[in-house]
């Protein structure tokens, strides 16, 4: 039997082992942001899309995979995982290199660097594939090896798409087959619309019309055939979301209209998709198309997009946004346009990896009502995982015997979220104490002070304002004051606060404001008979990040309206504070 002072030790070894090998998992496959933080998200922007425990990181692959680098064994799995994908890019090596020499030279390469990053089983197979891919992209100077292929299916796709025989297929209804004849014009559409959405759906799982290597096209027969299928899962539920309340569908929330993020899978395949999310955009609904950042296989990518003309017509009136790191205002101006269909890049060169999502891909996921993924290995990354999000994600996938299966994966109940429109309301309302207050002939102040600029000190801050407003209450008659400090709600970020108070501070109703002087901060511990922290000596209003872009707001309303009365630091000295990291409280400088 082992002492209990030995036990103790024993164990405290094993825990600070695993803590290094996770520590060196996820330095290993570049997905550490202390020590990649230009390449990878910040645990903030990562929960604009995961929903974390405080002491929970997320990793980019499967529980199965994680758990096989985790025991630090040989795992069959694991290497066979591994084989795959060198066996993969070795296939690639002898598709596009000719010259038998380089062919050689390459494959030996590649081996080499394979039998490097697999010796200790700390590679993700995603992550491997990445890395010999890039080798052979930098090694042959080949952009895209697959942008050929990637063409040629998405002219296939979109020739039978445009053919006479899909085109009477798809109108072709037998009455005899329906078990309840619709007798008024309301269920006559519901049932147009699920009819017609389950036939789009069953096209994704029709590979031929993409793959086939013939010239011919399916007759209409052929596509009766595919329309006679049934989809499988949780079809219900993906219905009910998008408001198709047909047989055998009903649900209660048809008449809403959802922001979806489509994530695009593979080339010929994505044709489908766009019908599909032509289709739901005439329905109202505003679908943001993501496609891969770079080149990988047969994906479909951003450049492809914007160079590929069978894609420019499917995707013709969409938006597209190149901007990799789009601001929360930016985006909600975007979604309020008349364009229903919007077109973004992931920023990635993998399946799904939300650590090295862009922040545009992190804010849209955010703004979105739910997340629409595509194929088996973007299923793994959502529904294999013992992680949850912060919307609900829905998979379309292709079964190996050509049926099409839909899954659901609800957002994680203690999600909190705030849409635009609920910002906006919150800004209306103060709006109108603001008018209220104005009618009553009192004078309406803004006070704008630090909250979250000092990590881990917005508790304190939100004391310091509220006492320091308080004691200005009581010296000021018939003064309205509004405290910034006492609208913040959990769940709310900095994007979410500067959005709402934005609204608040352009409404033209502020007579006086003022902005927090160190002088304000050292009053307020003298009334609260304490000395002045050292975290807080010498701040004033200049050192918040909010503050800068509030002056500038400041501004602009002063511009407008001469008369306001503005107190506080001179605003040539708001200049150290320029930007928030994506998600947080306080600049990205700290």
């Amino acid at each position: 039997m082992i002492p209990p002072n030995r036990q103790n030790n024993v164990d405290a070894v094993e825990s600070g082992e695993k803590k290094a090998w996770e520590a060196a998992f996820y330095i290993e496959n570049h997905l550490d942001h202390a020590a990649y933080p230009e390449e990878v998200a910040a645990p903030e922007q990562v929960g604009f899309m995961v929903h974390l425990l405080p002491d929970q990181r997320y990793y980019p692959c499967s529980e199965e995979m994680y758990q096989a680098i985790m025991g630090k064994q040989q795992s069959v799995f694991l290497q066979q995982r591994y084989r795959e994908v060198l066996d993969r890019i070795l296939e690639v090596v002898d598709v596009f290199i000719e010259n038998e020499s380089d062919r050689e030279f390459l494959k030996a390469l590649l081996q080499i660097k394979f039998r490097h990053e697999t010796r200790d089983e700390l590679m993700i197979p995603s992550r491997l594939e990445k890395r010999l891919f890039r080798i052979f992209l930098n090694q042959t100077n080949i952009v895209d090896p697959y942008l050929h292929e990637k063409r040629q299916r998405n002219d296939k796709a979109a020739q039978a798409l445009k053919s006479q025989a899909f085109r009477d297929a798809f109108d072709y209804v037998d009455l005899s087959s329906m078990k309840k004849v619709p007798v008024s014009l309301g269920k006559i559409r519901d049932n147009l619309n699920t009819l017609e959405l389950q036939r789009l759906f069953l096209l994704t799982g029709a590979k031929d019309l993409w793959l086939n290597s013939g010239d011919l096209l399916p007759d209409c027969h052929a596509f009766l055939d595919i329309f006679s299928q049934s989809l499988r899962g949780d079809v219900e539920a993906l219905f009910c979301f998008l408001g198709i309340r047909g047989e055998p569908f009903r649900c209660s929330d048809g008449e809403e209209r959802k922001k979806i993020l489509w994530l695009a899978d593979e080339a010929g395949e994505v044709l489908m998709d766009l019908k599909i999310i032509r289709y739901l955009a005439r329905l109202g609904h505003k679908i943001v198309v993501s496609f891969k950042g770079e080149p990988i296989f047969t994906k479909v990518d951003f450049a492809d997009v914007m160079e590929d003309s069978t894609l420019q017509e499917a995707l013709d009136g969409a938006r597209i946004v190149a901007d990799p790191e789009i601001s929360k205002n930016a985006l909600v101006e975007i979604l309020r346009k008349e364009e229903n269909i919007v077109v973004i890049s992931d920023g990635t060169r993998e399946n799904v990896n939300l650590l090295l999502a862009c922040t545009t891909f992190a804010r849209v996921f955010k703004e979105t009502d739910a997340v629409i993924s595509r194929g088996a290995e973007q299923k793994r990354r959502f529904f294999d995982t013992r992680f949850e999000f912060t919307r609900p994600v829905f998979n379309i996938s292709t079964q190996e015997d050509g049926s099409v299966e839909i899954l659901h994966k609800p957002a994680h109940p203690d999600v909190i979220r705030f849409s635009h429109f609920d910002l906006e309301r919150k800004a209306k309302k103060i709006i109108a104490q603001m008018k209220k207050a104005r009618e009553n002939g009192m004078a309406v102040m803004f006070y704008s002070g630090i909250i979250g600029s000092i990590p881990g000190k917005i508790d304190e801050a939100k004391r310091i304002m509220t006492v320091f407003i308080d004691y200005l209450r009581s010296r000021f008659a018939r003064t309205f004051i509004i405290n910034p400090s006492q609208y913040y709600e959990p769940g709310m970020d900095a994007d979410d606060l500067m959005y709402m108070w934005e609204i608040v501070q352009r409404c033209g109703y502020i007579d006086i404001w003022r902005f927090q002087t160190y002088e304000d901060i050292a009053e307020t511990f003298t009334i609260l008979g304490e000395k002045v922290p050292p975290e807080w000596v010498g701040k004033d209003a200049t050192y918040s990040t909010g503050c800068t872009k509030e002056m500038q707001i400041a501004m602009d309303v002063l511009a407008a309206d001469p008369e306001m009365q503005l107190i506080g630091p001179p605003a040539e000295k708001f200049m150290r504070r320029r930007d928030y990291g994506v998600g947080k409280m306080h600049d990205k400088n700290l």
